[in-house]
């Protein structure tokens, strides 16, 4: 076994020394000892002196090996090195002739061997599935994918302070759920043997935040994580990071309005500003988002009235326009889950400027409040940015007998071979029926939109540990 040192006392980074440092003039030798630590990234050797690139997490710097400051011995162990060792190192902070910031070494420690061979630096990881499967030397080898970690972390801190100055308490909800509520999604299902019970993944929080608005917390949130048993694609993976936050007293319109805010905030704290460019077009997340109904957005996208054979309640017409666009519908879907279809199919991708489409039929929107003026639908609105589906947001149904009926609803699609409606939760019916005050709520997807600040067209980019297929063999 061998000995590797327990830890290594280190007295800068790289970052610190090329702070204080970075302008000396080529040939200046400043006296001042370092210790750091990292991994070597490249070796070069030339009789006398040796030389090696050493990258921590602030930076890199080149170590600077003479045989006539380390010996026989210690040279030997420098060049010893392998590219992807972690090693510590100390000496003089230098500069060189040739205008290189260096650590003239005078001692190295190997801290860990690399045991297997580092892919070419110079060029990274060209096997975009290795990328992710490997995602260790992405990091190091990849400057995009440390960002897309620190444009999460930045994004986090963000949120949680846009909630904090708005009063808003951040909570935990169960992961493990006895039933999979509060989305239209597949769930995850295990088994807990003490109990002799199945138990889901939770595909939402929402009816468990929704609960702590009647248990009087009238502003709420989660940055959680949440699992759909679904399709993998550029835009969908199974585990995932969604924001979900509620209010009490106020209803979408009001919602939208601060997801308006929120999305701005951060946007700014990841790239420090509001403009973003998405599919090639400078988007200004500065001006007021675009409000249209469903109806508008697909005849912006067709030129067809679909709002006509809505009012008309002509089954026959929405199948026959369904066809003549192209759109995939069943035999079973109801009229609302044809329109929904058609407007994800022909409309959504269109919407590139931030835009939220207000109103979805009932079929496709369990949870939230009748429309007050589009007969059918419901106060639910989607914000749709670069054609992805960012947040949806509700005015929240806060009738036990009315989300009775969407449940018993839901069961008959359940029933009738649709896996992702929504299963009836008596216990939150139950809750309800102690009242809920009125309320607005979102669901904001993390992953896509750091997809749209970043510039990114896959889903995996921005998750640092995608599913993935298992390799054969």
């Amino acid at each position: 076994m061998t000995d590797y040192p327990y830890r290594y006392e280190r007295d800068s980074t790289i970052g610190d020394l090329r702070d204080r440092f970075g302008e000396l003039e080529a040939g200046a030798e400043t006296g001042a000892a370092a210790r750091i630590a990292g991994r070597i990234m490249t070796t070069r050797s030339h009789g006398k002196v040796a030389f090696a690139d050493l990258m921590d997490a602030s930076g890199r710097m080149q170590l600077f090996a003479q045989h006539a400051v380390l010996g026989d011995a210690g040279m030997d162990a420098f060049t010893g090195l392998g590219v992807g060792d972690i090693v510590g190192a100390s000496g003089e902070v230098v500069m060189t002739r040739r205008g290189e910031l260096s650590l003239k070494v005078e001692q190295t420690t190997l801290l860990a061997e690399c045991l297997r061979p580092m892919p070419d630096n110079w060029h990274g990881i060209s096997d975009v599935e290795f990328r992710y499967r490997q995602r260790y030397l992405d990091l190091l080898l990849n400057g995009e994918s440390r960002l897309a970690v620190e444009a999460r972390s930045a994004a986090n801190t963000a949120i949680r302070a846009f909630f904090a100055d708005r009063g808003f308490l951040e909570v935990e909800t169960p992961l493990l759920q006895p039933l999979a509520g509060g989305a239209v999604a597949r769930p995850f299902v295990t088994h807990h043997n003490a109990l002799d019970i199945d138990l889901y993944l939770r595909v939402a929080p929402e009816l468990y935040l929704k609960r702590l608005l009647i248990g009087g917390l009238e502003r709420v949130y989660e940055l959680n994580r949440s699992f759909r048993n679904e399709g993998v694609s550029t835009r969908h993976n199974p585990e995932f990071t969604m924001l979900e936050a509620y209010e009490a007293f106020v209803d979408y319109d009001d919602t939208m309005a601060l997801v308006e805010d929120l999305v701005r905030a951060i946007a700014v704290a990841v790239g420090g500003s509001p403009v973003v460019e998405i599919a090639g077009d400078r988007v200004d997340l500065a001006a007021p988002f675009q409000r249209i109904t469903m109806f508008e957005a697909i005849e912006r996208a067709t030129g067809r009235d679909t709002s006509a054979l809505w009012n008309e309640e002509n089954e026959d017409g929405l199948r026959a326009l369904a066809a003549e666009l192209g759109v995939r519908i069943d035999e079973a879907w109801p009229l609302g889950k044809i329109v929904a279809e058609i407007f994800e199919e022909t409309a959504e991708k269109t919407l590139v400027s931030p835009t939220f489409v207000t109103g979805f039929p009932k079929e496709v929107s369990p949870l939230a409040k009748d429309h007050r003026s589009i007969r059918g639908f419901t106060e639910h609105a989607d914000l749709i940015i670069g054609g992805l589906e960012i947040a949806p947001i509700y005015s929240e149904l806060n009738d036990p007998a009315e989300q009775r009926r969407r449940f018993e609803q839901q069961a008959a699609a359940r029933a009738a071979g649709d896996e992702e409606a929504t299963v009836r939760d008596e216990d939150f019916l139950e809750a309800l029926a102690h009242a809920m005050p009125p309320a607005g709520g979102f669901g904001l997807g993390i992953d896509r939109l750091l997809m749209l600040l970043l510039g990114v067209t896959s889903i995996r980019e921005v998750v640092l540990f995608p599913t993935l297929r298992p390799l054969e063999g």
